[in-house]
Order: structure tokens, then sequence, then C-alpha cells
């Protein structure tokens, strides 16, 4: 379970994250445009997708694509809590922050291009990284824009300058590679988008009528029922980790009328978002 829940946002989406865990935890990577660097700063974790099996532990990180679905990231120690930080490379922002032109690390290089992770052997620099990134956790007031574009850029050279660079480009030239998507990889990657059920289907290139088909042949639900649920689902666990406002939450879990979502958690929950965040914190 997640017992504190930290996260710096830029353009408004998710940057820099900092989750400490308590075990037994779990947590599946949806499918999106973006790869994401993970840092053990203590405890373990197990990396899971498929046969693909790799254990993290403190002081090592991870480099992985999230444009496959099945990857895991899971504890089942209960004597070790553990710390993680996290930093997303979004393809949008990086084309914002990078308006000139993508650097090297992001270009297609001779290497096969279908590896989804890698383990990444830190050194002092990355290290002294993530000890950056601590204190601007422990002094938010500090954190602005311009800082979280130049730790964003940071990472990335530093990245680019390590014995693993090879591997490192291999999976971050991927968001910029054309990308095939699976019928349950378009859900999974637009369950929190303000996006409807036609949208939906145009992404998956099917009719209305055959998106309903196929949705109910692979999840035994309706689209509407299915998506509803898994946004509340996702605004109950914001609402338990984070003191963001509801009506953020609301939009961030794909709610375009907090009246509407109010009524639908209501229904889900048994009682208000409100309320429910009054409970979880008695």
């Amino acid at each position: 379970m997640i017992t504190d829940y930290k996260k710096f946002d830029l353009f408004g989406k998710t940057l820099i994250q900092k989750v400490d865990l308590k075990p037994p935890f779990e947590f599946s990577f949806p499918v999106a445009e973006q790869a994401c660097f993970l840092y053990m700063l203590k405890g373990e974790m197990d990396y899971q997708s498929g046969d693909d099996h790799l254990k993290i532990k403190t002081h090592q990180s991870l480099l992985l694509n999230c444009l496959n679905s099945g990857k895991q990231i899971q504890s089942n120690d209960s004597d070790r809590n553990g710390e993680i930080v996290i930093v997303t490379f979004h393809k949008d922002i990086l084309k914002r922050i990078y308006d000139r032109e993508i650097p090297q690390i992001f270009k297609p290089n001779n290497q096969a291009s279908n590896q989804s992770r890698g383990a990444i052997n830190n050194d002092f620099l990355i290290q002294k990284y993530i000890d950056g990134l601590l204190f601007y956790f422990e002094n938010p007031t500090l954190v602005n824009d311009e800082i979280l574009v130049l730790k964003l850029k940071e990472i990335i050279l530093l990245l680019a300058q390590t014995q693993d660079a090879e591997t490192v480009q291999v999976i971050l030239s991927q968001l910029f590679s054309a990308t095939t998507y699976t019928f349950k990889q378009v859900i999974e990657a637009n369950l929190f988008s303000q996006i409807g059920i036609e949208d939906l289907a145009q992404k998956s290139n099917l009719s209305v009528s055959s998106f309903k088909r196929e949705f109910k042949k692979l999840y035994n639900d309706s689209p509407a029922n299915y998506i509803k649920n898994k946004r509340l689902e996702k605004a109950a666990e914001l609402l338990r980790v984070s003191s963001g406002r509801i009506t953020d939450i609301a939009f961030d879990c794909g709610f375009n009328d907090l009246a509407n979502f109010t009524k639908s958690f209501h229904g889900k929950y048994g009682v208000a978002p409100s309320n429910y965040r009054l409970k979880v914190e008695e």
C-alpha cells in the first residue's frame, strides 16, 4: 500500500513522483506514449513483463517504456518498506521543450528496437541527481516549470552518458517510432482521457457498433460501465493518497462534470468524494 505520495507536474502532466510503499504492493503500468526512469531509494522491487523478470535493489534503477502492456512492479517483502522516485518522459512534453531538435538519445540507432526495459548501472552523477530531487520534495515552494524543465533535461543528459547509453537510446527512441497498438492497448492508454466511446472506436479503426461488440467480448462489460468504474477506482485512489482538489481529481480521471462525478462516486462507494477522503483520514 502507498503510505506517502508526492509529485511535481509539468504542463499538466505528472513529471516526477516520490512514492513510499509498504509491502505487499503491486503496480501495473498503463499503456501510454511515455517512458519512465525508476530509482529505488529504499527496499527492493520486482519488475515483471510476461516472462521477463528483474529484481531492482536499493540504489538501483530501471528505465522502461510503456508502449506495450503487461509491465508491473511489485514487492511481497513485508519486512522492508520501499521508496521509489519516478521520472516520466512524456512524448508531447519532450517535443515541447526540444522545439528545435530532439536529442540524439531519442533517435533510433542500429540496435534491435523491441527492447522495452533496461537496468541502469548508476554512477555518482545520477545519485547526486536523485539527491537534488529529494531536496525539492523537501522544499516544494522552490519548484517551478523552469526548474522542472531543467531537471528533465538533466536526467536525459546523464542517462546518455552512462555505460548503458545504447540501451537507453533503444528504449527512448521507441517513443518517436511508429507504434501499432492492440485493441486493449488503445483502451488502457485512454482510460482517463476526456474522450468518448465514438473517439475510442475511431482510434481502434472500428465502427461504434463493432467496437462495442469487441469490447464486450474482451471485457465482459459495456464500454461505458467498465470505463466509468475504472475512472472511479482511480479517483478513489487519488483521494486516498493526495490532497488535490476534488475538481482536479475528477478531471484527471476523465470526468468533465463535477456533479456527474459526485453522483457516480456516491453510487459506487456510498459516500460523496469529500466524505470518502475524511473517512480515510480518520
